[in-house]
């Protein structure tokens, strides 16, 4: 079951800016255009933050979509009463070309509380462009 859409986007806006957080965006100009109305990311850090935004709004048919056939898992369990905090992006790199496909890496921390227990992740990400739709890989 996917959550309701917020008015503002879970990923802290300013989706092309590194080390940025707690820009109030909203929703429908930010995650919104790839999650609920099919717009492909243009690259891997669009494609992270949408997919962090997914998970806060337990979107499973969209972090399916955008993960690389190969990696992708059958099914997705979300926690139980899980509250995502934020997200920071702390590095994006294009790693140029694999098999004639972009390639990129996004490192970041997401932090999240479940059942009233602080987590953070702390996770540098690999991303796949494959006929001109970004695709996460794995994390690395």
């Amino acid at each position: 079951m996917t959550l309701p859409a917020p008015q503002l986007c879970p990923c802290g806006g300013a989706p092309t800016a590194l080390k940025r957080k707690g820009t109030e965006v909203a929703y429908a100009d930010c995650c919104g255009r790839f999650i609920e109305q099919g717009e492909l990311p243009p690259d891997a850090l669009h494609l992270m933050r949408s997919r962090y935004t997914a998970f806060v709004l337990e979107n499973a048919d969209y972090l399916q979509h955008t993960w690389q056939a190969a990696h992708r898992p059958e099914t997705l369990d979300f926690d139980e009463g899980a509250k995502w905090l934020c997200l920071e992006i702390k590095d994006f790199v294009d790693t140029g070309f694999q098999d004639g496909q972009a390639t990129a890496e996004v490192v970041f921390v997401a932090r999240v509380r479940v059942a009233g227990k602080a987590h953070r992740l702390h996770e540098r990400s690999r991303f796949v462009c494959e006929q001109g739709q970004w695709l996460y890989v794995e994390a690395i």
